[in-house]
């Protein structure tokens, strides 16, 4: 049943500063012989880091860990070795093969290739050993076999707190709720794509609003207002052409042929009075035409206006754009300034300080022979 008070929150990277094993350490020691209630809230992480807190709650042998949010890949690893697991219903589960970052970016020579070829069959086989250990970890979980654990793995789909259920990965489903689910923005989705970690359906691909972002939306804008603009003009001279056909005469009465055994009727306008209003009608139409005309002038003039402003946006979205491309060294000292902590105004946004600590944890990990 999930606790309102717990002792630890487990959220973001595992092996980040806020998911890290000495933390752990340090709150199963002080409360080595009650319950401990855990918060797991992440998108996973290290496995090196979700196996050594796995080996600690095991040793403190009394851990309830509770899931909210999505929960992927080591974070859920980090559960296998609690006592009693339970995840709010709308809470997901996911679980996948192990994978590592492999890039190269150079020319290279035979000899060259080999080796790294050579370096790729030894991760291949690296990897493999990881999967069928985490897929034994889950099947004793579970209670099921390996093999089903690896099939599921490879597969690596989100599943609902019910399925999480069903397959044994929790022991209950709440109805409890601690925090909402993460939101899930283009810079995560992006590292969730290259770490192997499939994109929830719930990702709506929205992103920060930035220079490029602003300029297509002013592109977007000249063409709405070109097109309104037009429209409004077609719809002017549309409107005047019925009136001129409005103001023309109607034609004379047709006279009817006569049938057998009745009398021929015949009905003709009087002219006089068509000859006294023809020109009064022609006043009219011009009069209308000339506010017509002053109109479409007007909208022409505002339509050139607006089409010189959106030009000077453009120019200056442009200026800043180059701006950006000449400098280069802007993002390598903020990358130096996230490593300083002695200026309590050098704050980052959450998700900076997760993909820095993600990289940094890489690297250490990349150490381990």
């Amino acid at each position: 049943m999930a606790h309102s008070k717990y002792h630890l929150h487990l959220k973001g990277y595992v092996g980040g500063y806020d998911f890290d094993r000495d933390y752990v350490d340090y709150v199963l020691s002080k409360n080595p012989d009650t319950e401990v209630h855990v918060l797991i809230d992440s998108l996973g992480g290290s496995l090196a880091t979700a196996l050594s807190i796995v080996a600690a709650f095991r040793e403190h042998a009394n851990v309830h860990v509770h899931f909210v949010g999505m929960n992927a890949s080591a974070a859920t690893i980090v559960s296998l070795g609690a006592k009693h697991v339970s995840i709010d219903s709308s809470a997901m589960y996911l679980v996948h093969k192990c994978s590592v970052e492999f890039f190269r970016w150079a020319s290279a020579n035979s000899d060259k290739l080999a080796d790294i070829i050579k370096e790729a069959k030894q991760m291949k086989s690296d990897l493999e050993k990881m999967d069928a250990n985490v897929a034994q970890m889950y099947a004793s979980k579970c209670q099921k076999s390996p093999e089903d654990l690896l099939a599921l793995m490879k597969k690596g789909g989100w599943l609902t707190a019910k399925e999480a259920l069903e397959w044994g990965f929790v022991d209950e489903i709440t109805d409890y709720e601690e925090d909402a689910a993460p939101v899930i923005t283009d810079s995560i989705a992006a590292d969730m794509a290259s770490s192997g970690i499939p994109v929830p359906s719930c990702y709506s691909g929205q992103q920060p609003s930035n220079i490029f972002t602003r300029f297509v939306e002013a592109l977007t804008n000249i063409f709405s207002n070109s097109n309104t603009l037009s429209k409004m003009e077609q719809a002017n001279t549309t409107t005047q052409q019925e009136q001129v056909q409005t103001q023309q005469p109607a034609p004379q009465a047709s006279v009817q042929q006569p049938v057998a055994g009745t009398q021929v009727q015949t009905q003709q306008p009087a002219p006089a009075p068509q000859q006294q209003e023809q020109p009064a009608a022609d006043a009219q139409s011009q009069a209308q035409q000339q506010a017509l005309e002053q109109q479409r002038q007007t909208l022409e003039a505002q339509h050139n206006t607006t089409i010189a402003a959106k030009d000077q946006e453009i120019a200056q979205l442009r200026a800043e754009l180059d701006a950006l491309k000449k400098a280069p060294g802007a993002s390598t000292s903020q990358v130096v300034e996230t490593e300083k902590k002695d200026n309590p105004q050098d704050k980052h946004s959450a998700v900076e300080d997760f993909f820095a600590t993600r990289q940094r944890a890489t690297e250490l990990y990349n150490l381990v022979p």
